[in-house]
């Protein structure tokens, strides 16, 4: 009973709770039983809280909102009924994938509310608004899994997500209920958070695509010019062939009329071409209101955006207001009278365009343009969560993001990161450290070969280059004599080797919670799905090969054994025993730094987290990497090629889950910005960028009046930070 209401309610992997009941009878000194009988005794708990969990989760819901949930699987009270008095009640038995079918007409729905999102575009964005206008129909009660810790809804969501209406059907009335609830309560914040992405994704497209039009105009209006290419070659060669002398003495004689050509060239460029600015935004107009409005005031309907900043209160005042005139036909000006909200996004260059005079010279202001502005202004503030969205999960309330006991544990959690509770103390310290490290670089300047500080153009930093290290002794003769006793050694007895040397497929459960597939079995199909997918085969090359195992064998341990987490903790595992291994006269002592950067893969347009990225030259998305210096990689996520490389280094940093101590991160000038380096502080690791423009990096006196404390770093100095 105490395993079952004190641990198993929060915890649903069997092997967290084995450790668990382990701990408590080492704590109560009482002699652990056989590892049977605790299997059993684990597996008990767990089932006792499930059905505890399921039968109050299921008094929760009204008689109307169980019927619903049970139309998902195209079932009612009176077949129900039925079928439990025929004793029609059949665990899966997890072989035959074939079972997997579903039963078409009456499932719709939750084929339609379990569907991926597609790419981005339009009817993507229309299909997602009608898959959570299906999903909110269910109506489930707010709060419903208020008290369910997040890892165990999460757990039953992937159960629900895999397991077939067949199957679902000879479930318990409440645990069928508990599943399904699950499923749609999880997949209700995760349709929210893709229309939000679609609505952040879009918004950029509509400008980006302008911006390319335009571009494409104005090279196409240049080379309508007779002679200008000439010119052009003139003006560069000329240039390039001179690039020291003065611009009159070099450019104005290579062209045929001199200084005057070149002003008539510039008169006719801005009389008869278009003016970038202006003709980007009344693009960008035509493309939203003759296409991408529909989609964005339908969002507008279906999703609520709040703020906690008073400073962004009129941009959610401003999106009602275009919500209440969405349907206001082709008004060009909202109705005088009407208080129209100003936000930062009707101000700069915008301005001149959304206010107008009319026929009569009074200031109004045009509807499409205010509603584009303003949608750019939600897109700003959406991506730094000034603006969160209701039932979202990734945009939820920031509020929502520390731990409801923060505040009470506020001497705990202080004294987790070590830092004092006192906001002086931390600044002193802080202070303090600066002094010291910008007197000790003072001093230790003139010895330092590799680094001059002085007044230059460039900037005052400047870094001997490093050259080429040396090559270790051996390596050559390590290399061919592993190349002589091995040989190339296939991928696949690589995974194998690293299966069986690590044992990191043992702690594999079906997110189902039961399995009948014997271990070497699960084993063998896990690594051919892992290689499938990890070499990019596929899992019908893969199942072509001279093995038992069938390509539906091969998915259906792919779709109920291996997901993100379940891969992950794989992951970790060979981290940890690789590690473990190594030997210290080879490879030293563990290292506690990482270095950490992104990989550009390239994906089809299908793909919703698709994106065109300007330094890779294509679409697709990033998988960051932490790798530690023996080349053992402790961490990798998926990243959005316009998303923030910092918050992907933090992420690894901390949640990595190897037993390494990460005390240092390696990043590129993209890893790093201010905040990062003040994040990774507070979290006690030292953020070690390679800065791309060191030249121009300042750095911060510590207080006022300090212009001569620090002589030798003047140049390079700035205001206190």
């Amino acid at each position: 009973m105490w395993l079952a209401e004190e641990v198993a309610h929060a915890e649903r992997r069997p092997e967290r709770v084995r450790e668990e009941l382990l701990k408590h009878l080492r704590e109560e000194r009482i002699e652990p039983p056989t590892s049977g009988r605790i299997s059993r005794i684990v597996a008990s708990a767990l089932h006792n809280a499930e059905v505890t969990w399921s039968m109050r989760i299921a008094s929760r819901l009204s008689p109307e909102t169980t019927q619903r949930i049970y139309a998902l699987v195209g079932i009612d009270d009176a077949s129900r009924t039925a079928a439990e008095a025929a004793g029609d009640r059949q665990e899966p038995t997890g072989q035959t994938p074939a079972e997997e079918v579903e039963d078409d007409e009456d499932l719709d729905v939750l084929a339609f509310i379990k569907s991926a999102p597609g790419n981005v575009s339009l009817e993507s964005m229309m299909t997602e608004i009608r898959k959570l206008a299906a999903v909110r129909a269910i109506e489930l009660p707010p709060g419903l899994f208020a008290d369910v810790a997040p890892k165990v809804l999460a757990a039953w969501r992937a159960r629900a997500a895999v397991e077939a209406p067949s199957h679902m059907r000879t479930h318990p009335r409440e645990l069928a209920v508990l599943l399904l609830a699950a499923l749609v309560c999880e997949r209700e914040r995760e349709i929210t958070d893709t229309l939000v992405e679609l609505l952040i994704v879009t918004v950029h497209r509509i400008k980006a695509r302008a911006d390319s039009k335009v571009t494409k105009e104005l090279i196409n209006a240049f080379k309508r010019v007779t002679g200008k290419e000439n010119i052009l070659f003139k003006v560069a060669d000329a240039a390039l062939g001179h690039p020291d002398d003065p611009v009159r003495a070099v450019i104005f004689p290579a062209v045929s009329g001199g200084e005057q050509t070149l002003k008539d060239l510039v008169h006719e460029f801005k009389t008869k071409g278009p003016a970038y600015r202006t003709t980007v935004q009344t693009t960008l107009r035509a493309s939203y209101t003759n296409h991408y409005r529909r989609g964005l005031i339908a969002l507008l309907d279906t999703l609520e955006f709040k703020s906690n900043n008073t400073a962004y209160q009129p941009v959610i005042e401003a999106l009602e207001l275009i919500r209440r005139y969405a349907k206001a036909g082709n008004t060009t000006y909202y109705p005088r009278g009407e208080v129209v909200p100003e936000h930062r996004g009707t101000a700069g260059d915008w301005e001149n365009l959304v206010f107008k005079n009319d026929k009569r010279g009074r200031r109004r202001v045009v509807r499409m343009v205010y509603e584009i502005v303003t949608f750019q202004a939600l897109r700003e503030a959406l991506r730094c969560k000034e603006i969160w969205v209701v039932g979202a999960h990734s945009f939820r309330d920031p509020e929502e993001d520390l731990p409801k006991d923060f505040a009470t544990r506020r001497v705990e959690n202080y004294a987790e990161l070590r830092k004092p509770l006192d906001p002086k103390d931390f600044i002193a310290e802080l202070k303090a450290e600066m002094r010291a490290e910008l007197e000790a670089l003072n001093t230790a300047l003139p010895k330092l070969d590799w680094l001059t500080i002085s007044e230059r153009k460039s900037g005052a930093i400047k870094l001997t280059k490093i050259g080429p290290a040396d090559e270790p002794q051996n390596l050559r003769k390590i290399k061919k004599e592993v190349g002589r006793r091995w040989g190339s050694v296939p991928l696949i007895d690589m995974l194998k080797e690293a299966v069986l040397r690590t044992g990191c497929l043992n702690a594999v459960t079906s997110v189902a919670g039961t399995s009948s597939l014997k271990p070497e079995v699960l084993a063998e199909r896990l690594m051919l799905a892992i290689f499938g997918y990890g070499t990019n085969t596929g899992i019908r090359a893969v199942a072509s090969g001279g093995h038992a195992h069938s390509e539906d064998d091969i998915r259906y341990v792919r779709r109920r054994y291996l997901t993100p987490q379940i891969a992950t903790d794989i992951a970790i595992a060979i981290a940890n025993a690789t590690f473990t291994a190594r030997d210290v006269e080879l490879w030293g002592e563990g290292t506690t730094t990482v270095a950490s950067d992104s990989t550009h893969v390239r994906a089809y347009d299908q793909n919703i987290f698709t994106e065109w990225h300007s330094r890779y030259g294509g679409r697709g998305i990033l998988i960051y990497w932490h790798i530690e210096r023996g080349s053992m990689v402790v961490h990798s996520q998926t990243l959005r090629a316009s998303a923030s490389e910092v918050h992907a280094m933090i992420e690894g940093a901390v949640r990595h889950g190897t037993t390494m101590k990460v005390e240092g991160n390696y990043v590129d000038s993209h890893g790093q910005t201010e905040i990062g380096f003040g994040v990774s502080r507070l979290l006690g690791f030292d953020l070690l960028p390679r800065i791309k423009q060191i030249n121009k990096v300042k750095l911060y006196r510590v207080e006022s009046g300090e212009s001569d404390l620090y002589p030798r770093l003047t140049p390079a100095m700035t205001r206190p930070h």
